[in-house]
């Protein structure tokens, strides 16, 4: 870039995984945190609470928690939607949900997502696509803001929507 650059900072999600009392594992994800169905191909089952609310109880082939950098990735490709990188906010996105009327969700960034895993088939959780673990029946994923934060280098002529335009084919024919 010779000199010639803008940097952009963006959030990151910060996953706990607790068994019984016990932090079993703790790890940053620029991208996304997903719970997903296991090697036994049986749909997971978990419950969702934000902030302690109870939202639902999730039967399907997995959950992406998202951040609006990752919001274009994994999550997109599941049905979720964009967010533009400066949105303070966490997408939720089911994958491929039992019940259709369990749909994608955005909420603050402030607030707290717990998954605890409630069905009887084998689930794993992913960090950012790499990094992974399997999971228990009982065990709780915590996911909020990390209070790290990381920053991208890029040209300074370099447009969000300009990017989506050419990776998405926007007005492409």
């Amino acid at each position: 870039l010779d000199g010639d650059f803008v940097t952009e900072p963006r959030m990151l999600l910060q996953a706990t995984l607790r068994r019984d009392k016990v932090q079993m594992y703790e790890e940053a994800a620029l991208n996304d945190i997903a719970v997903s169905k296991g090697a036994d191909g049986a749909l997971m089952e978990v419950e969702v609470r934000i902030d302690g609310l109870f939202v639902y109880r999730l039967r399907s082939d997995g959950l992406i928690i998202a951040t609006p950098t990752g919001s274009t990735a994994y999550s997109l490709s599941a049905g979720g939607p964009i967010m533009i990188p400066t949105v303070s906010a966490l997408a939720i996105t089911p994958i491929c949900p039992h019940m259709l009327t369990n749909r994608p969700v955005i909420v603050p960034d402030e607030s707290e997502i717990q998954i605890t895993v409630r069905g009887p088939g084998s689930t794993h959780l992913t960090i950012d696509g790499q990094v992974g673990e399997d999971l228990e029946p009982g065990d709780r994923i915590v996911c909020r803001r990390s209070e790290h934060t990381i920053r991208l280098v890029h040209p300074p002529v370099t447009a969000f929507f300009d990017v989506l335009r050419e990776k998405l084919k926007w007005g492409g024919r």
